[in-house]
C-alpha cells in the first residue's frame, strides 16, 4: 500500500500500517511506550522505532505528541493567517516556525496564505509574538481566535 504526503508516496508494509493506526488514538503513556508497541504487535522495541523515524522523515507521520488544551492549563491559543508574497513563503515559514509557541503551520491557496496555531502563556506573550512576526516578515497578520470551539477525534484508518 502507498500513502500520498507531502514528500510523495511512501510505502507501507503491514507493520507500518499496524504501527500508524496504534499511534493516533491510543499511545502508551507508559515508560517505554515503544516497547509496548512493539508486544502489541509482535515486534521489538527497536523495530519500532526504526520504522516511526523512518515514517517521519518519509512524511507519513509528522509528530509525535501531546495535544495540551492550552486554556484549562491557564494560556491561550490562537489561530494566525499571514499574507505572504509567493517568492517568500519558505523563507516566513521559517521564521513561524522558529517559535516553539507554534504547533503547526500550512499553506493555503488564498490572499492570506500561510495559516498557524499560536498557544502561549498569556494574552500578553500572544501579542509580543504577533508583532514580532509581523515585523520579521513584514507581512499583514491576522489574529482569529477561537469565538466556539468544535473538537473533533479524527483517525485514519490505514488498510
Amino acid at each position: 500500500m502507498y500513502l500520498d504526503s507531502s514528500k510523495g508516496r511512501i510505502l507501507l508494509d503491514e507493520a507500518d500500517k499496524k504501527i500508524l493506526n496504534a499511534i493516533q488514538i491510543d499511545f502508551p503513556l507508559v515508560h517505554r511506550p515503544f516497547q509496548q508497541l512493539g508486544e502489541m504487535m509482535g515486534l521489538n522495541e527497536e523495530e519500532v522505532i526504526k520504522r516511526i523515524k523512518r515514517l517521519q522523515a518519509e512524511g507519513a507521520i509528522r509528530r509525535i505528541g501531546p495535544i495540551i488544551n492550552t486554556k484549562k492549563t491557564g494560556g491561550v491559543s490562537t489561530l494566525v493567517a499571514l499574507k505572504a508574497p509567493a517568492d517568500r513563503v519558505d523563507e516566513i515559514a521559517q521564521i513561524i516556525n522558529g517559535y516553539e509557541e507554534v504547533s503547526h503551520n500550512y499553506l493555503r491557496p488564498a490572499e492570506f496564505n500561510i495559516w498557524f496555531t499560536l498557544s502561549v502563556e498569556s494574552e500578553k506573550r500572544m501579542q509580543e509574538i504577533l508583532s514580532e512576526i509581523a515585523e520579521r516578515t513584514g507581512c499583514k497578520v491576522m489574529n482569529l481566535p477561537t469565538k466556539r470551539l468544535f473538537k473533533i477525534g479524527v483517525k485514519f484508518n490505514i488498510k
